[in-house]
């Protein structure tokens, strides 16, 4: 096929998830790494109080999607990275949908499969980024065997350590090294209509740099003056939506076409409560008005500079603190709420009362973002004694410059690489992937 066709092709597919998804746009991390916190079953009413309709999990937790059927919550459900060997092959894709998806279908509408969580990236991206391409693409074939791709997406999340270099914006490309992997999956998207996700966290950017990056612009507060891209002459009034278009530059550069068809979406986002003494700005003051700016940016319903007309989607991090979570104070200290249902801080702004999951499929407004399970990630049965707790940990400096976007995400310090905390690892064999317990 010409590659303009390809293009328009692409256009056409997004354009039909478009009117397929729900105009909601924001999105809300539910992360269950602690042992403190109320049961899946006591979530969806929590979530319809907040307003709150779609969800996202990195894992298939028998539990957690039982909890959700028949409550009209969509979920984004994770392929842990644990798996991707398993489904990068037709046979095992066909298996874990089979197994996974299509028996909690129609009850749990399950919208989006994310395929792994920065893959690329993270300290075992030797071993899984060879997997991550095939698993996604073998996924994606096995729905639409099923009749299943039009209702379920596939994806996967980066984190901003992809880009290797960010500022401007407008000067921003990938790293070459991730090139061979980053262009198929580019391919895939524009293919199949599904969003590039990126992990992005202004709080590092601020927290690294405090003397060189604005609180303000950090906190995405809409009273600030801004930044001007030098380059492209736009104007960025907050570090987020500078990140985003980083993202929209180092696609562009890498292949124009795409670019017009691949939407980006930032699948993390928030700022800590509380850290430790060297994690600068982490207070509940801080993490109140980030959260609420973010709140506010996205009910605007715009886009970025780059992109005005594509409303920005994002998903915030997290619903609850969760006490278990390896690493910093600051990494138990994202929720917007205590495990107890109590509000961390108070909201400056609260989401209007239309932000439900009105339309049908898709990844809007609210997603979730569940970073981790008391059950093996697969949907496999629980580990006898224990938890897996896997974290990914980047660091998040821009190197020679005091950055107006920062490739940041959470847990970075300089040099801070991938802390993998195993309470429990007994191990997970690719069999164990496909059954769903």
């Amino acid at each position: 096929m010409r590659p303009f066709l390809v293009v328009v092709a692409a256009v056409l597919l997004l354009a039909a998830a478009a009117e397929a998804t729900s105009s909601a746009l924001l999105g809300i991390n539910y992360g269950r790494v602690g042992n403190n916190l109320p049961p899946p079953t006591a979530v969806p009413q929590m979530l319809s109080s907040l307003g709150v309709g779609r969800v996202r999990l990195y894992d298939a937790d028998p539990a957690t999607l039982r909890a959700f059927a028949n409550t009209g919550v969509e979920l984004v459900v994770g392929v842990p990275d644990e798996c991707l060997a398993a489904v990068s092959t037709p046979a095992g894709a066909m298996s874990w949908v089979r197994s996974v998806v299509q028996p909690a279908l129609p009850a749990t509408k399950i919208a989006v499969l994310t395929v792994g969580n920065e893959v690329l990236t993270g300290a075992n991206s030797s071993s899984l980024s060879r997997s991550l391409l095939p698993a996604m693409q073998c996924l994606h074939d096995a729905l639409a065997q099923l009749g299943l791709d039009r209702q379920v997406a596939v994806t996967t999340a980066h984190n901003l350590g992809v880009l290797a270099t960010s500022y401007p914006p407008s000067s921003a490309y990938f790293r070459k090294d991730l090139l061979p992997l980053l262009c198929p999956i580019l391919d895939f998207h524009a293919r199949t209509g599904s969003p590039f996700l990126v992990n992005a966290y202004p709080y590092f950017a601020y927290a690294e740099d405090p003397t060189g990056v604005e609180l303000d612009y950090a906190l995405l507060d809409p009273a600030y003056a801004g930044v001007a891209d030098p380059s492209s002459g736009l104007h960025y009034p907050n570090l987020l939506v500078a990140q985003v278009d980083a993202v929209y530059h180092a696609i562009a550069a890498d292949n124009t076409a795409v670019t017009r068809a691949v939407e980006v979406r930032v699948s993390e986002t928030g700022w800590p409560s509380a850290g430790d003494g060297n994690e600068t700005g982490a207070t509940p003051q801080n993490a109140a008005r980030y959260n609420g700016n973010v709140m506010r940016l996205v009910a605007d319903g715009k886009g970025t500079p780059l992109r005005p007309t594509v409303a920005l989607r994002v998903y915030m991090f997290a619903l609850f603190n969760e006490n278990m979570k390896p690493g910093p104070t600051s990494e138990r200290n994202y929720g917007l709420f205590k495990p107890d249902g109590t509000p961390v801080y108070e909201l400056s702004y609260r989401l209007p009362k239309d932000n439900t999951n009105s339309g049908a499929g898709g990844m809007g407004l609210v997603d979730m973002v569940d970073t981790s399970s008391s059950s093996s990630m697969c949907g496999c049965p629980d580990d006898d004694d224990g938890i897996v707790i896997l974290s990914r940990w980047m660091d998040g400096r821009m190197e020679g410059r005091k950055p107006l976007v920062s490739n940041g995400v959470r847990g970075g310090t300089l040099g801070a690489l991938l802390l993998a905390v195993a309470a429990v690892d007994k191990g997970i064999d690719g069999s164990e992937c496909h059954a769903l317990v």
